[in-house]
């Protein structure tokens, strides 16, 4: 008796061990696949991907307007340029605390225009006056010519660097994601504070600088535009018509690429502050919702940046009216005042572009979804 248990229990473990081999996943041998097997499917993979996208063109077939324009209904110009004053001045509480921090900010890590260089664009002004009109120039006319050369010749800040560089991209994308933070939950009923959109909002940071990278490398045309008008301008190129009609022709294809791109680019930047998205899924998803829709938003763009330029000038012309007053007295010769406004008005800008085009990506998406 004691042996034939003995035997059992050997037949007990061989059994055992027969049926863990049979669970164990069998290894199956694959063939190596060809190049063409392998290229047809990874094409087939990214059919299925692009399955779901907007696609109002097609390659080597002509398009009819009826099959790429799209409706969409959402509020006139005049209409979107006041209402985003109105939520930005109804919400003041919220945006002028950021204002007075990013102004901070601004001035210690990228740094001011310094009184020096204001009074140094003042007297060549004097000079011209004085060579031209023989001085005779008013003090509205000078005030206008101080304000678009020292914002045409990049006077808004100090000396750049690449640090100030640096600083001054990562303030922009603070500036850009607290407003949109605060204006998502202001808008959906919520209450919020600053310090809440200074906590919160900065989690898609990288995120959004990846697509606001995107966006510079899609301004190298224009990059490109501006390096060529320059060699242009030193050899007397442009001094022929028909070279300045070749020129008039490469610019108007260069600025056209690099709209047509960053049409949807900077709505990305506006989806991407969406909590969990993914910057290639955030320009995928942006390209869709502009698709057959790039030329009315780059006309609203045209709005704003003529509204905004209005805005510059209602403001700063009082304001460097009354630098020039006060000027006159020795004891404010040092005072940087106008440095200080200009400064607090390029950070407004970025507030007031942030908001703008949140409400124009906001009215799309309720316009697809309704």
């Amino acid at each position: 008796m004691v042996k034939t248990r003995s035997k059992n229990r050997v037949k007990d473990k061989t059994i055992e061990k027969l049926l863990a081999e049979e669970k164990k996943p069998v290894r199956v041998r694959h063939e190596k696949k060809g190049l063409k097997v392998r290229f047809l499917e990874t094409k087939g993979k990214i059919k299925e991907k692009r399955a779901g996208r907007v696609r109002l063109h097609k390659s080597f077939h002509r398009s009819y307007r009826e099959d790429y324009q799209r409706d969409l209904e959402v509020p006139g110009m005049m209409y979107h340029i006041f209402a985003t004053f109105k939520i930005i001045f109804k919400n003041w509480k919220l945006f002028l605390p950021l204002l007075i921090i990013v102004v901070v900010l601004n001035s210690v890590l990228v740094g001011i225009m310094s009184e020096s260089t204001y009074t140094q664009f003042q007297d060549i002004l004097d000079q011209t006056s004085m060579q031209v009109a023989g001085g005779d120039i008013g003090n509205m006319a000078k005030a206008g010519l101080l304000l678009i050369s020292t914002v045409t010749t990049g006077g808004l800040s100090g000396e750049s660097s690449e640090a100030a560089t640096v600083f001054g991209v990562i303030i922009f994308l603070i500036i850009w994601l607290v407003t949109i933070f605060l204006l998502r939950h202001r808008l959906a009923g919520h209450k919020v504070k600053l310090r809440d959109g200074l906590y919160n909002a900065m989690t898609p940071l990288i995120s959004t600088f990846v697509v606001f990278a995107v966006a510079v490398i899609q301004c190298i045309p224009i990059f490109l535009l501006i390096i060529v008008y320059s060699a242009a301008v030193q050899t007397d190129f442009l001094a022929t018509p028909f070279y300045a009609f070749l020129f008039f022709v490469f610019a108007a294809l260069m600025i056209i690429l690099s709209g047509y791109l960053l049409s949807s680019s900077l709505i990305a930047l506006v989806a991407v502050s969406a909590p969990g998205l993914y910057p290639l899924k955030a320009l995928s998803a942006a390209s869709d919702l502009m698709a057959g829709r790039r030329v009315k938003f780059i006309l609203r763009l045209v709005a704003g940046v003529l509204a905004l330029a209005i805005v510059w000038v209602i403001v700063m012309l009082p304001l460097i009216l009354f630098d020039l007053w006060m000027k006159t007295f020795e004891w404010t010769a040092g005072i940087p005042f106008v440095p200080i406004c200009l400064n607090v008005m390029t950070c407004f800008t970025a507030v007031y572009v942030a908001a703008y085009l949140y409400l124009y990506y906001r009215w799309m998406l309720n316009y697809d979804e309704s």
